[in-house]
């Protein structure tokens, strides 16, 4: 699949022996003020660097946005929702939260105040909110939305795990929107995506067995190639009080820890670009290849 020029990975990924070799001790390196750029906290909070475990912090890898942002300002933690009908997308629910801190000169604190945007195609491959050569949702807003993290940087949403369109692994967009500290807005975006073993799993079920498995696995997506890998999601299944508490008979759940440096100009200015390919109907609306 050929790239437009925004679908290219930004910034540079370290490998596993770089990451050792910078942090030595962990976090501590943080903690002492060694200023990493770019860098996400890795999922799990308590990761220390063994020969099997990725430490604490690494580089993080911004993506491309894609096509379909979509800047709704529409503030909601279900995003499952139509609001022009109230209806419910069909699909595997998911939970998914995000913790994000400030990694500015070495720094790892909850950044509060900022807006997460998270936006994804339904169970058939189809987008909200825009008008395609192969579909028109213009007037339909489920599956996108945003929400502002808390004091303590977490910010949460109940989706759907997506569908799929020819030519991407499964994935969402994100962007995470707040102030650098130049007093510009910073503007981070990237993608995530799904281990292959629990997707095929969940698509012998409708309503996501009827289109099948998808024909671009994340081994062969461009975009995908560019997270190394750090931008998969780690889904466990939602226990019976979260079940309980959410008004569902299933579903799953997972947290992602991000950090972002602020003071990082060039990751913070705006990812968004007109023009380029469309999304899985062909050449329409969309920012680039999605």
């Amino acid at each position: 699949m050929e790239l437009h020029d925004d679908d290219k990975p930004v910034g540079r990924i370290l490998t596993r022996r770089e990451i050792l070799k910078l942090l030595g001790g962990g976090s501590a390196a943080i903690v002492a003020g060694i200023s990493l750029p770019n860098i996400v906290r890795a999922q799990s909070e308590t990761a220390t660097p063994t020969g099997s475990d990725l430490p604490t912090c690494v580089v993080k890898p911004e993506l491309t946005e894609g096509p379909y942002f979509v800047d709704g300002q529409l503030e909601r933690f279900d995003i499952r929702v139509d609001p022009s009908d109230d209806s419910i997308k069909e699909g595997m629910p998911l939970r998914l939260i995000y913790r994000i801190s400030d990694v500015t000169n070495g720094t790892c604190l909850p950044l509060a105040g900022a807006q997460v945007d998270v936006w994804h195609c339904d169970a058939q491959g189809v987008y909200s909110g825009v008008n395609d050569p192969g579909f028109d949702t213009s007037d339909q807003l489920w599956l996108r939305g945003y929400q502002v993290s808390d004091d303590l940087g977490v910010a949460e949403f109940l989706t759907i795990v997506p569908g799929w369109y020819s030519g991407r692994a499964v994935h969402i967009h994100f962007k995470i929107r707040t102030t650098g500290t130049d007093g510009n807005a910073y503007e981070f975006t990237s993608q995530f995506f799904f281990d292959p073993d629990l997707i095929e799993q969940l698509y012998a079920e409708e309503p996501y067995a009827a289109k099948g498995l998808p024909d671009t696995p994340n081994t062969q997506d461009n975009i995908y190639q560019g997270s190394d890998g750090m931008l998969t999601l780690e889904l466990t299944p939602m226990e019976a009080d979260e079940l309980e508490e959410l008004g569902l008979e299933e579903g799953y759940t997972t947290t992602f820890d991000i950090g972002l440096d602020l003071s990082d100009a060039s990751v913070g200015a705006s990812d968004s670009a007109g023009g380029g390919a469309g999304g899985p109907g062909g050449r329409g609306s969309g920012r680039g290849r999605p």
